[in-house]
C-alpha cells in the first residue's frame, strides 16, 4: 500500500479535493484520472483532518492534513474469476473480446468482483498498470453496452491505444433499435454534451463551462412503424454520447432507462459492432467486428418495415 501525507499550502487554499488530488497524481505519474480519484475519495481513501472526506468538492484549506491511501490495497483486491468472454483476437500485447451485455468493465469502490478485469485477470498472464485499479482497460462500454473492446497487456501498448482513441482516429460502429421511424435515412448529430446541472450521474446536451463538442453519424438500416435500427459511427467519445444524443433528438435507444425511460427492450439496445486501429507495436491495422446478439434479431423480425 503507498501512502502519502502532506499538509495544504496557502496557494492551494480554496481548491476541490478531486482537483487538488488530480494534479498531485499527474506531478508525481500515478496514472489516476479524475474519474479514478473521485472513485477513491467516495470509497474513503482520501483522509483530511484525521476522518476520511467522501465529497469530492470539498474544499480545502490552508494546512489541512491529507492522507492519500493509494490504490495497492484494492489492487490486491481485484481477483482472478473464471468468467467467459469471447476472444476475438489475442496476441502478446493485446487481447480484443466481445463482451456481453450485463458485464461491467472495471471495478468501483465497494465492487471488485464479477466484471470484465476479473476475466481478463484470471486469462492473461499480465495487463497493463498505468491505472492499478483498472489493469489492462483502454476504453469502457456500459454494462448493458455488448460487443467489441479491446485491452492492453503492456503499458506501451496502452498508451499507443489511449492516444488514439484521444486523437479519435479510432473506428468505431455501433449499432442500435432507438423508438420511433427516424427522419432521415442519414443525419450528423453535433451537439455538445456535459454533465447534467442537477442530476451528476447523467450527462445532457447543453451549454457552460463543462461541456464538451460531441458528434455522432447516424445511417439506418430498417425502419418499423415504431422502431428503427441504426449504425452509428461516434466521432467523439463523450460517456453516455450515443444515448444523450439520440435520446435528445426524440429517438432514445430502447431499454435506456436512464435517458429513455422505457422498458421496451430487455436490454440497453446498444451493441459495438465493429472497432478498428493501428496495432501499437506491429504498426499494422487490425479491425473486428462481431454478430449482432440474437436479441435483436428476435425483437425486429416481429416489426413490420416500412
Amino acid at each position: 500500500m503507498k501512502e502519502f501525507t502532506f499538509k495544504i499550502e496557502p496557494e492551494n487554499n480554496g481548491t476541490r479535493l478531486d482537483l487538488f488530488l488530480t494534479e498531485f497524481s499527474q506531478s508525481n505519474q500515478l496514472g489516476l484520472s479524475r474519474t479514478t480519484v473521485q472513485s477513491l475519495i467516495s470509497g474513503g481513501s482520501v483522509i483530511v483532518k484525521g476522518v476520511p472526506q467522501v465529497k469530492s468538492h470539498y474544499k480545502l484549506r490552508e494546512g489541512d492534513e491529507i492522507t492519500f491511501v493509494l490504490a495497492d490495497k484494492i489492487k490486491e483486491s481485484l481477483q482472478p474469476e473464471n468468467i467467459a468472454v469471447p476472444v476475438l483476437y489475442e496476441d502478446e500485447n493485446l487481447i480484443v473480446i466481445n463482451k456481453p451485455s450485463g458485464l461491467v468493465v472495471h471495478p468501483a469502490p465497494g465492487n471488485y468482483e464479477h466484471t470484465l478485469v476479473n476475466a481478463l485477470l484470471f486469462h492473461c498472464t499480465k495487463l497493463s498498470d498505468i491505472n492499478p485499479l483498472r489493469p489492462g482497460i483502454v476504453h469502457r462500454l456500459d454494462k448493458e453496452t455488448s460487443g467489441v473492446m479491446v485491452a492492453a497487456k503492456d503499458n506501451f501498448t496502452h498508451l499507443g491505444l489511449a492516444e488514439q482513441f484521444a486523437e479519435h482516429t479510432i473506428q468505431r460502429k455501433y449499432i442500435a433499435v432507438v423508438k420511433g421511424p427516424v427522419d432521415f435515412y442519414e443525419d450528423i448529430i453535433e451537439l455538445p454534451i456535459g454533465r447534467h446541472p442537477e442530476k451528476r450521474k447523467r450527462m445532457a446536451v447543453g451549454l457552460g463551462d463543462n461541456i464538451k463538442y460531441a458528434k455522432t453519424h447516424y445511417r439506418t438500416l430498417e425502419k418499423t412503424g415504431h422502431y428503427s435500427l441504426l449504425e452509428l459511427t461516434p466521432f467523439t467519445g463523450r460517456t453516455h454520447q450515443l444515448r444523450v444524443h439520440l435520446a435528445y433528438i426524440g429517438h432514445p435507444i430502447l431499454g435506456d432507462t436512464k435517458y429513455g425511460k422505457n422498458n421496451e427492450f430487455s436490454r440497453l439496445a446498444l451493441h459495438a459492432k465493429s472497432l478498428g486501429f493501428i496495432h501499437p507495436v506491429l504498426k499494422t491495422h487490425l479491425e473486428f467486428s462481431s454478430e449482432l446478439p440474437p436479441e435483436f434479431d428476435s425483437f425486429l423480425k416481429n416489426k413490420t418495415v416500412v
